[in-house]
């Protein structure tokens, strides 16, 4: 299945990022109240930052994910960091592909804007402390350190873009001309 992602620059993709991520409240297995996850998935609206979506070859949304520049514990000066503040692709597109894919449209967004701010350094985020998500995740992040709130465990990855792009390299295809 092809994919295309698309930053939401106008309301209308906006209230569907919103939309999208609401309907899916419950499967975003995130440990906040209702209210703390709001303000996450959110910020990147509201904050330096982007909200994306994914969308399959019939045009229905398959994920989202938005971030924004800064990190909490640096009062967001620290705009060198982007910092995920949700992913999230619907179970039946989950799988390497969409993956790659949006870890790809990501770097190539970063890079994009690279004159519209800090040029990014580095890539953070959470996520449930799981063992076939740390697998999966510690292919390209350092997990950096955890905390463990009221309703479980979370995990803070880290990735310098270098990196990131070093391993994005190695899914490239030849092509033959």
């Amino acid at each position: 299945m092809k994919y295309y992602f698309s930053d939401c620059i106008t309301f209308m993709y906006q209230h569907r990022y919103m939309d999208f991520l609401l309907a899916h409240y419950s499967e975003l297995n995130l440990p906040y109240s209702f209210s703390t996850t709001l303000s996450y998935i959110s910020s990147p609206l509201f904050m330096t930052g982007s909200a994306i979506l994914c969308f399959d070859e019939e045009d229905e949304t398959a994920g989202a994910f938005g971030f924004i520049h800064g990190t909490g514990e640096q009062n967001y000066e620290d705009q060198h960091v982007v910092q995920l503040q949700v992913a999230f692709i619907v179970n039946k597109h989950r799988g390497s592909q969409i993956f790659i894919e949006g870890l790809r449209f990501l770097v190539q967004h970063l890079d994009d804007h690279v004159h519209e701010v800090v040029p990014v350094q580095e890539i953070r985020f959470w996520a449930p402390h799981d063992g076939s998500m740390h697998r999966l995740f510690s292919k390209f992040a350092e997990q950096v350190s955890s905390k463990t709130l009221g309703a479980g465990t979370l995990s803070a990855y880290a990735v310098k873009l270098a990196e990131l792009r070093a391993y994005l390299a190695s899914f490239e295809r030849e092509v033959c001309v």
